[in-house]
């Protein structure tokens, strides 16, 4: 940022009410219109564009701070490809201005990274590099001069990638391991309240394919022709699509299986009133679902319970192999009822949801709200925001409220709804995102394809006065 003062952004970030007449995806809870709010931000936006760059607004710039292969340590780790989640983590909350980063790499693009073309075989190295691009990075951060900059050869630095041995934290070996072999597909995450940070295994199917489990056979499906390993390592579908837990500081991770085994895309925590740790995680895919994990002690997250929302009932259903006799007569045991997580959502009654992705608390409110991006098989191209207000504002609680806040398309100015993120005055900032291959159904409606929107809500300010149905949002 450079001709607008840092006082001026701050301002306006402040203002729990901000909005401006420049935008027209802005939005006033308490009505469906969108009309100015506020005084003017102190920047002008940028319009909708289709360009392959990174556009800013006057004002601001931007300068690259790490690379894909850059070295990171003495061994010659390197960091990956395709950033997604980033976390950073303070050494001392005195100084924020030394500290350690996580970056997630969702997923490696073999004409880069290994120099794969399709109709080939992949080589013995081909396979060895793509496994290496993905997983994530551990960085040593620190601001010299007002400059970020990774600390050369710091003993922090370090990868994880599809190599890294990992525990399975489960009542029992699954297909006879305790520990998987890397980590992979990592899209969204979070951050404990003691520090660790969560990355979240999300399309893994794409790498290693999946297991189908039909009248008590078992039968895998290959995965994605353009990213698979199948032909040169078969690695279990059972071992990935967890939550994954990592100290930045040693670099330790652990499979979290007690959060159920889907496309997570994200994992959002917060304290309960007696100190317990409740996380919020969604099933990024059409029809799939909206669950809760209530951890069984303060400070771990390895036992607890499984919840799945049930948004017409208002309630969330525990997916409990030992008190549910339908469970039961599926699945042998708990550990088979979590890894089959997404079955037993379906059989309890779930709520099919359209692609939850991130998931974000209001600090002022307390509400959750969820991003629904889109669902195709319904013909909802644009997508939506649930929000989501538990039980006496209790993170505890089975019961709970939603309705939908805002739905995308051309009267609000935004589609396919990813990443949210809370300022401390309750405005909530929205980014879209949307694959090349999905864009045909919506380019009509150029005002749909925003990068980045702001909420002023604040969080007394009510929802939309839609009650969500689990029905088609059809969008002409």
């Amino acid at each position: 940022m450079s001709d607008i003062t840092r006082r001026e952004f701050i301002n306006f970030m402040g203002i729990s009410a901000a909005a401006a007449g420049t935008l027209p995806w802005l939005i006033q809870c308490a009505s469906k219109a969108v009309r100015p709010l506020g005084p003017p931000l102190p920047f002008v936006p940028l319009k909708s564009s289709l360009e392959d760059a990174l556009l800013l607004p006057e004002g601001f710039s931007y300068e690259v701070i790490l690379r894909w292969r850059q070295q990171l340590n003495t061994k010659g780790e390197l960091f990956g490809f395709n950033n997604d989640f980033i976390a950073y983590l303070p050494f001392k909350p005195s100084d924020p201005n030394d500290g350690l980063m996580w970056v997630n790499h969702e997923y490696h693009d073999p004409y880069y990274v290994s120099d794969w073309r399709p109709g080939t075989p992949r080589t013995d190295e081909q396979f060895r590099l793509e496994r290496k691009a993905v997983g994530g990075s551990i960085v040593h951060m620190r601001k010299y001069e007002g400059r970020w900059q990774m600390v050369d050869n710091s003993k922090y630095n370090r990868r994880l990638d599809a190599y890294t041995p990992i525990p399975l934290i489960s009542q029992r070996p699954i297909l006879g391991h305790r520990t998987a072999v890397g980590t992979f597909a990592n899209c969204a995450g979070g951050v404990t309240p003691w520090g660790t940070v969560l990355t979240c295994e999300e399309n893994y199917d794409n790498f290693v394919g999946e297991a189908i489990y039909k009248n008590g056979v078992r039968t895998w499906v290959d995965g994605d022709d353009y990213l698979s390993w199948a032909k040169g390592v078969k690695l279990p579908p059972e071992h990935y699509g967890w939550v994954v837990e990592v100290n930045l500081k040693t670099g330790h991770a652990k499979k979290l299986c007690a959060l159920g085994r889907f496309a997570h895309e994200c994992a959002t925590c917060t304290v309960a009133p007696d100190g317990r740790v409740v996380v919020y995680s969604g099933d990024d895919a059409e029809n799939e679902h909206l669950y809760k994990f209530i951890s069984r002690k303060a400070g771990s997250l390895e036992e607890g319970s499984l919840y799945v929302a049930d948004l017409k009932a208002g309630r969330w259903v525990h997916l409990s192999w030992r008190d549910d006799a339908r469970l039961k007569k599926v699945f042998s045991d708990h550990t088979e009822l979590l890894i089959r997580a997404r079955e037993a959502a379906k059989i309890v009654g779930a709520t099919p949801l359209d692609r939850p992705e991130d998931i974000e608390i209001d600090p002022v409110s307390g509400h959750i709200f969820v991003s629904l991006t889109s669902n195709k098989k319904r013909k909802n191209y644009f997508g939506s925001l649930l929000k989501i207000m538990e039980k006496n504002n209790n993170p505890l609680s089975l019961e709970f409220d939603s309705a939908t806040f805002a739905a995308g398309g051309a009267e609000t100015g935004f589609a396919c709804p990813d990443n949210l993120v809370f300022d401390k005055k309750g405005n909530l900032w929205m980014t879209t995102d949307i694959s090349g291959s999905a864009l045909k159904p919506i380019l009509t409606n150029p005002l749909a394809i925003t990068v980045c929107s702001i909420f002023p809500c604040g969080a007394k300010a009510p929802a939309l006065p839609c009650k969500w149905l689990p029905r088609p949002m059809v969008r002409n």
